[in-house]
């Protein structure tokens, strides 16, 4: 008597258990969290780990800070240096640079990707020349070159086995692209005094998402640009090599200064998609005059700083530039002023705390940067 076999070749599912950390690892991931918080000042952020060791027994015998901190040095995070007192000590490198910028990006952007939705969502990527490495179901008018072929025949296999196979549109999957066009984007980050007054740190999450940003971009987005501009009684363009060391300074805050920078910069770009995101957490309470002088208004919103507002977001409008504001305080009277500047920008606003603003940035991003090219 005959009989069929068939071998069904299928996957096997066995718990999955984290990679250990070695203790340096461990105090790497906090020190560079620390190294952000106190703005590259490396002294202080050893003294913040000595204090957390304490608390929470992060070394042992074996391994002290000490130990840590000559393994920074072996590793190539830090090193010697002259500072401007004239005084030797230690900091970071442009290796740390990096890997804090990474550290940003896995923090923001992983878990958009992980959740699979942030404060609002994005329309689908669509047809483009790079590819992302993601997939997605097979839509009717999908290209039939994007039907990623592997990974459909595993979907069949999967759901309907190999003894009587069969490959069905349920079963297809496309790969996501991107378009190569180009999207440029300048990033406002107000520094005034009040991204640090009430004990509420509201410039190291700004600092962080700028970082977080510019390494998505970099990495991809290479045929973007990001410039990142820094505003209070001025507004002045800084490196992102920079932005681990940006400080709050004792400035009121000059938004119109920022804006004119912002599309000074974008004037540049040959590129036609075009935005600026501006991160503030106040209002405007300063100009600078013909002559050079400054205006400074710190009470109630000062209707000759509010109008000069209202004609950059037209200037900007007119150069088919939109402005999204992300304004991390909810006062009913600085709402009334954004929804106005919004409305002469014809752009965005989002009313935000803390929590959150890295993913609504990222999201926005995208979500504009695919709009926009297709535009």
């Amino acid at each position: 008597m005959k009989t069929n076999r068939y071998i069904f070749k299928g996957f096997v599912f066995t718990s999955y258990e984290a990679q250990e950390q070695s203790i340096f690892e461990k105090l790497l991931e906090i020190f560079m969290e620390l190294i952000t918080h106190t703005s590259g000042d490396f002294d202080e952020a050893i003294d913040w780990l000595k204090q957390l060791d304490k608390e929470y027994n992060l070394t042992t015998e074996d391994y002290t800070i000490d130990d840590f901190i000559e393994d920074l040095k072996k590793k190539g995070y830090i090193r010697e240096e002259i500072r401007p007192d004239g005084e030797g000590g230690m900091g970071i490198t442009s290796k740390t640079e990096r890997a804090i910028r990474k550290a940003a990006l896995d923090q923001i952007f992983g878990k958009i990707k992980r959740s699979g939705q942030g404060n609002h969502r994005s329309k689908s990527p669509g047809i483009g020349d790079e590819h992302t490495g993601d997939y997605r179901e097979y839509q009717f008018g999908d290209a039939l070159d994007r039907v990623s072929m592997t990974e459909s025949l595993k979907n069949a296999q999967i759901n309907h086995g190999l003894g009587n196979f069969s490959l069905s549109e349920d079963d297809l999957v496309v790969e996501e692209t991107l378009h190569k066009s180009q999207m440029s984007t300048v990033l406002m980050i107000d520094i005034s005094h009040s991204m640090i007054l009430y004990g509420e740190d509201r410039i190291t999450p700004a600092k962080k998402v700028a970082m977080a940003l510019a390494e998505l971009i970099t990495t991809r987005y290479p045929k973007d640009t990001l410039d990142i501009l820094a505003f209070g009684n001025d507004a002045w363009q800084i490196e992102i090599k920079d932005l681990p060391y940006l400080q709050v300074g004792p400035y009121h805050t000059n938004t119109v200064a920022g804006l004119q920078l912002a599309m000074d910069l974008l004037r540049r770009k040959r590129n036609t998609n075009k935005q600026i995101f501006m991160i503030t957490d106040g209002k405007p309470s300063c100009l600078i005059l013909p002559n050079g002088e400054y205006y400074k208004n710190s009470y109630g919103l000062d209707e000759v700083i509010v109008n000069k507002c209202y004609a950059m977001a037209q200037q900007a409008r007119r150069l088919h530039i939109p402005i999204t504001t992300f304004m991390i305080a909810q006062d009913n009277y600085l709402m009334q002023f954004v929804r106005e500047f919004t409305y002469a920008n014809q752009g965005k606003a989002f009313y935000t705390g803390l929590k959150g603003l890295g993913e609504m940035i990222f999201e926005d991003y995208e979500t504009n940067r695919k709009k926009r090219i297709r535009g």
